[in-house]
């Protein structure tokens, strides 16, 4: 029998620059999917606690995203990119809230992958699942969530630069906690318009160069105001990455609170990615006793907030603190 573990992940700052070869900011955090079972056979049958019908996905599997129910399909993509030796017949639980932002199809991808029999680095088991989930649901994500689950060290966030693919691992502070507050408006990408914000950041790349290289002027150059505004989300949010991370490092625990106001702005004006249940629910953490800061994570749409915030201080119902968490993990028995 084996059990595979891996966590979901927040992300503190940094969000639609992954795709672009930006600064991102994640944390593998202490709620996980979990993969246990027994390896063999021609196909891989997986129940779910959280789903009414099981993945029955067959080792040749050619169509991932004509796979039912709808979850398979991500196993189904893991399963046609690592095309692996056997099968494996057992169950998926998980403790992450689904379809919040907190990259629960990043964690099942890396699971299956551990189960499965995937022997490799973190960044190899990134690149798989990332592929995994392009190939599953057709969107065109970049490498964080996978990475971040992949990567995770307990204790701190990891700072990536997704150009040259470096994980710096960035100590959180014992002064600030992480809460994330869900808005109560499940997120998915494939009927989002994520595809459309990669295409105009690619766009705007064409025009003038990669983002991850360019500057405020080089994005005000632009004279598409749409992919002006596009490129200088991405061109100022990997500067607040930057500054975030030093911020961290340092223990300047006032300087958090105004980056990740501008983060939110930015994706809500220059992104356009957030909504107006967002932006109420960031308005009101952000004015509660004991907050420092608060904004959307992950790709918008819905999905949850994160907030950070002094030990001891309340939130509102639902809210939930999270710990940095280790990456995934494999046993056997």
């Amino acid at each position: 029998m084996i059990t595979a573990r891996a966590p979901g992940r927040v992300n503190l700052i940094g969000d639609h620059t992954d795709y672009t070869g930006g600064l991102v900011l994640p944390m593998a955090i202490d709620l996980a999917t979990t993969v246990e079972g027994e390896p063999g056979g021609d196909t891989v049958v997986l129940s779910s606690a959280d789903e009414g019908s099981e993945a029955v996905v067959p080792l040749d599997v050619a169509d991932p995203p004509s796979v039912s129910p709808p979850w398979a399909r991500y196993v189904a993509g893991v399963v046609a990119v690592m095309r692996p030796a056997g099968g494996l017949r057992g169950s998926v639980s998980t403790t992450l809230p689904l379809g919040a932002g907190l990259s629960s199809s990043a964690a099942l991808e890396v699971a299956v992958a551990l189960a499965l029999g995937f022997d490799g680095t973190p960044l190899a088991l990134a690149h798989l699942c990332q592929s995994a989930e392009q190939v599953a649901s057709g969107v065109p994500c970049g490498i964080m969530d996978q990475l971040a689950s992949a990567a995770g060290v307990e204790g701190h966030a990891l700072l990536i630069d997704c150009t040259s693919l470096d994980v710096t691992p960035v100590r959180m502070p014992d002064a600030v906690d992480v809460w994330v507050v869900h808005s109560g408006v499940p997120r998915g990408l494939a009927g989002s318009a994520y595809a459309d914000r990669r295409a105009e950041c690619d766009e705007a790349a064409a025009r003038i160069g990669p983002l991850r290289a360019a500057t405020v002027a080089d994005a005000s150059s632009l004279s598409d105001p749409l992919l002006r505004r596009r490129a200088r989300h991405v061109v100022t949010e990997n500067e607040r990455v930057g500054a975030f991370a030093d911020a961290l490092t340092a223990g300047d625990i006032d300087e958090l609170g105004p980056l990740m106001t501008a983060s939110h702005a930015s994706l809500r004006d220059d992104f356009e990615v957030s909504i107006p249940v967002l932006d109420e629910l960031v308005d009101r953490l952000a004015a509660t006793p004991g907050v420092i800061g608060a904004r959307l994570t992950g790709a918008g749409f819905g999905g949850c907030v994160v907030a950070l915030a002094h030990p001891g201080a309340t939130l509102s119902p639902g809210a939930r603190r999270v710990r940095a968490a280790t990456g995934a993990s494999l046993t056997t028995q």
